[in-house]
């Protein structure tokens, strides 16, 4: 009863506070200086911690183009699908703890479909700022290029949670950096985990 309380009341609240706190702030996007193909799918990627505002700048450098995000098959991640589908973002479950091969399956035929995929590599459950194989395994797979996410709030609330989940704060600044494209072709498992991490801390962390 309580789970079925939660999953009616908390996508359409969720979803109407991210736009009102996105709408409040100033944002600055750094857009990647190299060219972007519309016409081709590509790999996202951001920290766990930072998932609340990443639709913005998605849709900023993609417009109306299809995308589908990798979520964990907890209540937590059923409550992100049905937040996520408000802002027009499709749901592929499973993660590297469960589900994991379902998952890359899947993420898999929404590339071949021409979907960009979105995916947390240390999500669902950590370490922060890890990153799990899927990503990797994903990447060689589908040979798309992988484009990291970060923002940085001007003043914002951390939770006490693993990842150190980030609320950006009302009215405050937020820069947006998104990332040039990358590729791990030729790279050891371990170097390519490496080179998707540092990428990530480049638009993740700035003084």
């Amino acid at each position: 009863m309580l789970k079925r309380l939660l999953l009616w009341i908390v996508p359409p609240l969720g979803s109407a506070i991210i736009r009102g706190l996105y709408l409040s702030c100033r944002r600055e996007f750094h857009l990647p200086k190299g060219e972007i193909d519309p016409s081709r799918p590509y790999i996202f990627v951001f920290w766990h911690g930072a998932l609340l505002m990443q639709f913005f700048p998605y849709r900023r450098l993609r417009g109306d183009h299809k995308v589908a995000v990798i979520i964990s098959e907890h209540l937590d991640g059923e409550l992100i699908v049905r937040i996520s589908k408000r802002f027009g973002v499709e749901a592929i479950r499973g993660s590297s703890r469960r589900g994991g091969v379902k998952a890359l399956i899947g993420a898999l035929r929404m590339v071949e479909r021409g979907y960009d995929v979105a995916i947390t590599p240390d999500g669902p459950r950590g370490p922060r700022y890890s990153v799990a194989p899927g990503v990797i395994a994903l990447a060689r797979k589908s040979g798309a290029p992988i484009i990291p996410l970060g923002y940085v709030p001007s003043s914002y609330w951390q939770l006490k949670s693993w990842d150190g989940f980030i609320i950006p704060k009302p009215f405050s600044k937020i820069d947006f950096y998104i990332g040039e494209p990358f590729r791990i072709d030729g790279l050891s498992d371990g170097e390519a985990e490496l080179v998707v991490r540092d990428h990530l801390m480049k638009v993740s962390k700035r003084d």
